[in-house]
């Protein structure tokens, strides 16, 4: 047996690919490993590759669809386990989390501006009436 299947590994390391799957930022590895390809992850202000070591104390800036989260590794693991554990194992920054409440708050505004259905005869004679009287 090598020592690759053995797990004998240097402790406190693991591959990129591995942490962001067992810290649950992806449902599997290979999503993870496209999102790595695709550019969505960097380390340090730089694109990564898979095979990239994550250790702690590293800050990693994610995006997941309209998300981009910055975090700073506190632990490593190559096992997943409950949602509770892997959230241990990395610190969202506060800018990080300030810019995501804002960024989901303004995609909540605009879908306000936008309703999801064409007025009805009532509601366009309100709209209609509302114009008139304020001159619009």
């Amino acid at each position: 047996m090598s020592a690759r299947q053995g797990g004998d590994d240097a402790p406190g390391r693991v591959r990129i690919d591995k942490w962001l799957w067992a810290a649950r930022f992806f449902k599997t590895r290979s999503l993870a490993k496209a999102a790595i390809e695709g550019g969505q992850v960097h380390c340090e202000g730089q694109r990564v590759k898979v095979s990239r070591e994550v250790v702690p104390g590293m800050t990693l800036t994610i995006r997941q669809g309209h998300e981009h989260k910055t975090v700073v590794v506190k632990g490593v693991s190559e096992v997943r386990g409950p949602a509770p554990v892997a959230q241990q194992l990395y610190e969202e920054t506060v800018d990080s989390v300030a810019l995501r409440e804002r960024h989901a708050d303004e995609r909540r505004a605009m879908n306000l501006a936008h309703p999801d259905h064409r007025p009805n005869k009532k509601e366009r004679r309100q709209i209609h009436r509302f114009q008139r009287d304020w001159g619009g």
